[in-house]
C-alpha cells in the first residue's frame, strides 16, 4: 500500500521499498513506496528482505527508476538515477510552484510559531513554540486562585466494633448493629458482615474486592473546596458475592487471601500500615452482573460509612496529624492542558458515580451511564476531594477504585506543575454500543476544541473493548491539532486492538513481569512515576520534539529508559 506525503516525512530515515510493480523511468514519490510500519510483519512472513545496501526514503524521493521492478523491491543504488545525498531528515516539500526567496517572517500565535518561507517552493511549516516562551510574550505568567481545598488528616490507631459510633483520640468505634441498617437499605442486599483486619493479620480469605473507600467528610464548604476531614490509617474494603456464591466481578476476580491479592501502597489500595474495615455484602442471586446488584452492595457499605461521616463533621477537639492543601489555579500565560479520564460505562457492573454529596460517598452522585456517558468536567480539587465513587468491577489489576481517584497521581501531577495550566478533568464513559462510542468521542472533541487547550492526556482503565473508545477519544482530540498522550495498560495481554495516527505517544501502566492482568488489586494502575512520564511525554510532544516509534511488542526496558529520562529532568 502506498504512503502519503505525511507518512513519508515521518519515515525519511527508514528503508525505501516499492509498494507495487513500478516501470522504468518513474520518478519515485511517496505513492510508489510501501509503508515502513508493516516492514516487520513482511520480514517475519518472508515476503521482504532488508539485507544489503537499501537506500533511505529521503534518498530515493525524486530519483528515477532505471528498470521495471516488482512490488516489495528494496531500492538500492543500482536501481536509481539521481539519488539524493544521505543527509539528515528533510521534509518532503508541498507540491507547489517555486517562488522567489525572501527573508522569513515569524509570528507567535497562541503558543504556535507560523513560519512562512517564500523561497522553499512555498513550503509552510507550523510547529509549537517553546510553550512558556511563546505565550509569555503575549500574556504575563500570573496565577489566578479559583478555590482552595484543605484535607485534614486525623489518625486511627485502633478500630473497635461496639455499641456506638464515635471517633476520639485515635480510636474509631463503629456500631456493629449498623450492618442491620445496611441490609435494610436495599431489597437486593441479603446479608452484611463487618470485621476489622489489622496490618499484622492480613492472611485472611476474602470474597473479591469491589472497592477501597476512604473515610472522609466535609467539615466546611462543598465538594472541591473548604475543609475535608479524613481519617488516616484506616479504610473500608468492600467485598461481595451473590446468594449462590458467585463472586461480584467481571473480567477477573481477586477473591483469596488478602495479603496476596492486594498491591498495598498503590494509590487505590490500602497502605502497608492501614487497618482494613471489611464490609462483606451478599446480594440477591443472579444480580451480580446487573447494574442494580453491585450498586446495592455499594449502598450498603456507604450506609455504614455515612454514620461515621456524621461524627467527623466537627473534630475541633481533635488535633490533625497532617494537612494537605490543594488549589484550583488558572495559570495565565502557561499552556492550557486537559486531562481526560475514560471510565467504565457499559452498564451492568461498569458504572461510576460522579460528584456525590460527601467525599467518596454514594448519595447525590450521578451515574455516568445515566448521563449517556457524555463528557463531564470536574475541577482537579473536586476529583481529589472524592468526586468519583467507582462502581466498576472489572479486572482488579487495572480498575481504578474510589481511593484511587481520591489520590489520583496524574491529577496531582498536572495540578502541581507550574509550567502548565490544567483547565479541568474530563470524565467520559465507554458505552457498550459502537454508535454511542462514536457519539461521545465526537462530543469530547467538540468540548476540547471549546476549551481551546494546547495539550491533552487521555487515560483509560481496563483494556480490549475500552481501547476502542480510547482510540476514538485520542483521535477526536488529535484530529483537532491538539497534541495528545495516551495512558493505558497494554503490555502482553492488553495489546491494542485498534489504533490511529494520533496514538504516537503512549504511556504503559503494566507492572506485571509477564505483562498480564494478574488479579492483584491495583497492580497495573497509574502510580506517581507513571504520571511523571506522562507529563514529560506531553511536554515533549507539545514542544514538537520527535517521539520515537514504539517497538512492535511490549518491552519493559522501554519503560525503564523513559523513567530514567524523567529522573534526569
Amino acid at each position: 500500500m502506498s504512503i502519503s506525503r505525511e507518512t513519508a516525512n515521518a519515515h525519511l530515515q527508514d528503508p525505501a521499498v516499492l509498494c507495487c510493480l513500478t516501470r522504468a523511468g518513474t520518478v519515485v514519490s511517496p505513492a510508489e513506496l510501501e509503508d515502513p510500519e508493516v516492514f516487520a510483519d513482511l520480514v517475519d512472513s518472508g515476503l521482504l528482505k532488508l539485507d544489503g545496501e537499501v537506500l533511505k526514503i529521503s534518498q530515493v524521493l525524486g530519483a528515477t527508476l532505471k528498470k521495471d521492478c516488482d512490488g516489495l523491491t528494496p531500492l538500492t543504488a543500482d536501481l536509481l538515477d539521481e539519488i539524493q545525498e544521505a543527509a539528515g531528515p528533510t521534509a518532503v516539500a508541498e507540491e507547489a510552484p517555486a517562488a522567489d526567496v525572501k527573508p522569513a517572517a515569524s509570528v507567535c500565535t497562541g503558543g504556535m510559531v507560523h513560519l512562512h518561507l517564500e523561497h522553499a517552493d512555498g513550503l509552510t511549516l507550523d510547529f509549537p513554540a517553546g510553550f512558556s516562551v511563546a505565550t509569555a510574550a503575549e500574556t504575563p505568567c500570573t496565577d489566578k486562585l479559583l478555590r482552595t481545598l484543605v484535607k485534614k488528616g486525623y489518625p486511627v490507631k485502633e478500630v473497635r466494633l461496639s455499641d456506638t459510633t464515635s471517633y476520639s483520640d485515635g480510636i474509631l468505634s463503629i456500631d456493629k448493629d449498623l450492618t442491620e441498617k445496611a441490609v435494610a437499605c436495599n431489597p437486593l442486599v441479603k446479608e452484611v458482615t463487618m470485621d476489622v483486619i489489622p496490618p499484622e493479620k492480613r492472611h485472611v480469605y476474602s470474597n473479591t474486592i469491589m472497592d477501597v473507600i476512604p473515610i472522609a467528610a466535609k467539615a466546611e464548604g462543598k465538594l472541591g473546596e473548604g475543609t475535608t476531614n479524613v481519617l488516616t490509617g484506616a479504610v473500608f474494603v468492600l467485598t461481595g458475592m451473590d446468594e449462590a456464591g458467585v463472586q461480584i466481578h467481571e473480567f477477573g476476580s481477586c477473591e483469596g487471601y488478602m495479603d496476596e491479592k492486594i498491591r498495598f501502597g498503590r494509590p487505590g489500595c490500602p497502605d502497608p500500615d492501614d487497618i482494613m474495615i471489611r464490609v462483606d455484602v451478599k446480594i440477591q442471586q443472579g444480580t451480580g452482573m446487573e447494574r442494580r446488584g453491585p450498586f446495592a452492595a455499594h449502598c450498603a457499605c456507604d450506609t455504614i460509612i455515612s454514620e461515621i461521616r456524621e461524627k467527623l463533621k466537627d473534630l475541633s477537639a481533635e488535633q490533625p496529624v497532617q494537612q494537605e492543601t490543594f488549589r484550583d489555579v488558572k495559570r495565565l500565560g502557561r499552556p492550557r492542558v486537559v486531562l481526560v479520564k475514560e471510565i467504565m460505562g457499559q452498564g451492568a457492573m461498569h458504572d461510576n458515580l460522579l460528584v456525590p454529596n460527601e467525599p467518596c460517598g454514594v448519595m447525590g452522585g450521578q451515574k455516568n451511564v445515566d448521563l449517556g456517558n457524555v463528557p463531564v468536567v470536574l475541577s482537579a480539587n473536586e476529583v481529589l476531594d472524592g468526586g468519583v465513587h467507582a462502581l466498576a468491577c472489572i479486572g482488579p489489576a487495572t480498575k481504578e477504585i474510589t481511593r484511587h481517584f481520591f489520590r489520583e497521581p496524574l491529577v496531582k501531577a498536572l495540578a502541581a506543575d507550574e509550567e502548565l495550566d490544567l483547565v479541568g478533568v474530563v470524565f467520559i464513559g465507554s458505552p457498550q454500543v459502537n454508535d454511542e462510542k462514536t457519539y461521545v468521542s465526537q462530543r469530547l472533541g467538540a468540548l476540547v476544541e471549546a476549551l481551546d487547550v494546547e495539550g491533552a492526556i487521555v487515560t483509560t482503565e481496563g483494556f480490549g473493548n475500552n481501547h476502542i473508545d480510547f482510540s476514538e477519544n485520542i483521535a477526536a482530540i488529535g484530529s483537532r491539532g491538539v497534541p495528545v498522550v495516551g495512558v493505558t495498560f497494554a503490555a502482553y495481554q492488553g495489546q491494542l486492538v485498534v489504533g490511529n495516527q494520533y496514538m504516537d505517544a503512549m504511556i504503559e501502566l503494566n507492572k506485571d513481569p509477564e505483562g498480564f492482568e494478574n488479579e492483584i488489586l491495583g497492580d497495573n494502575t497509574t502510580c506517581p512515576e507513571d504520571a511523571a512520564r506522562a507529563v514529560l511525554m506531553l511536554k515533549t510532544k507539545m514542544a514538537g520534539v520527535p517521539i520515537a516509534a514504539p517497538e512492535r511488542k511490549w518491552n519493559a526496558q522501554v519503560i525503564r529508559e523513559n523513567q530514567a529520562l524523567v529522573s534526569d529532568v
